[in-house]
């Protein structure tokens, strides 16, 4: 077990790196945290002061580095003990050119892991995606589920996007690279990452549940999300790194499936005075604008069928349950209520 030693996070300034290095700060670790401009420091620091107090951030540190530069790595390896590496880059909308999230995932996490093992550092977390496990699997029909044995097979899949086909290639690498230069390598698998937002500089993901009070999703397509708690997921990077039988393994974080409908259901029942977001969208339609590109690409693997990704061993390795998907939900929607993220009521 890792006694407190000095942890680096990438990507401190983005929903998940913040949680995490919250959690990391109230178990007592000295962190330091990169951000790509140190304009973010003030905002990550006031995060943490909130959640953890002012005392904790005697042990924060954030320096400024870029996954597609090699500027200011050796220095931010420095000391470290340990790396979580978190930073992506993430979109609402599928870029028309793919390397603009491709390239951070191959180069960044490459860049990352050749940095960490020159430093001497030996213990790795990688946050992956459960769009490395679920698809290129001939999954277009029914309820299948997937586990950690599985693994996304680009070559197999008729609709690609960016986001599955960097990290699917990121984390792939990232595992040759471990076994041939002896990194103790955990990766861990959100589903759609969701949960209370720390400030207004709040993760796309939890589009899901704003874009449907103020029209941004104009209309519900059938499919399911797997869901899972933000502060979950950070309790698991933790748990990962304090759990010497962690390394070498994968972990899905997926709490419950939801489908989008549902969603909005439960939005309407706990803010009955919103209008929130009813009309559906026929899967023939997504079907059809996905030949176009666009955000439909980012879903269309899951039109038609159900996904459903087991995080029985995920839970294990944190040692609680997940948090509810309804609670999730809410907490969501009550954060982003209160920092302005939404509209007025309508």
């Amino acid at each position: 077990m890792l006694e407190k030693g000095r942890v680096l996070i990438t990507g401190a300034s983005g929903f998940v790196g913040k949680w995490t290095l919250i959690e990391l700060l109230k178990a007592g670790y000295p962190v330091r945290g990169t951000v790509r401009s140190l304009a973010k420091a003030a905002q990550v620091r006031a995060a943490a002061s909130a959640q953890a107090g002012e005392g904790v951030l005697a042990r924060l540190e954030l320096v400024e580095t870029d996954l597609l530069d090699d500027a200011g790595w050796t220095e931010a390896m420095q000391g470290m003990d340990a790396v979580m590496h978190i930073a992506a880059a993430i979109r609402s909308d599928e870029p028309k050119d793919a390397s603009l999230v491709v390239r951070p995932a191959v180069e960044g996490t490459a860049r990352v892991l050749r940095f960490a093992h020159a430093a001497g550092i030996r213990r790795c977390i990688l946050t992956s995606s459960i769009a490395t496990v679920g698809y290129g699997h001939g999954h277009t029909t029914g309820r299948r589920v997937y586990t950690e044995e599985h693994f996304t097979d680009l070559g197999n899949m008729r609709w690609t996007w960016a986001y599955c086909v960097g990290k699917t290639t990121a984390e792939r690498a990232a595992w040759e690279f471990a076994r041939a230069n002896g990194l103790r390598l955990t990766t861990i698998h959100p589903g759609a990452i969701i949960g209370p937002a720390l400030d207004d500089d709040a993760s796309i993901s939890i589009g899901m549940v704003t874009g449907l009070f103020d029209g941004r999703t104009p209309a519900l397509p059938s499919n399911g999300f797997s869901i899972v708690d933000v502060r979950d997921v950070a309790a698991m990077h933790v748990a990962a790194l304090e759990d010497p039988a962690a390394a070498g393994q994968r972990y899905l974080a997926t709490a419950e499936y939801v489908p989008f409908p549902q969603i909005a259901e439960i939005l309407r029942q706990a803010y009955p005075d919103r209008n929130i977001t009813a009309r559906r969208v026929p899967d023939w339609i997504i079907k059809l604008m996905a030949r176009f590109g666009g955000p439909t690409r980012q879903i269309i693997n899951d039109i038609g069928n159900e996904k459903i990704f087991d995080g029985a061993k995920g839970e294990a390795l944190m040692g609680r349950k997940y948090i509810p998907a309804r609670q999730s939900i809410i907490d969501t929607a009550e954060s982003a209520i209160r920092l302005g993220l939404v509209p007025g009521r309508t």
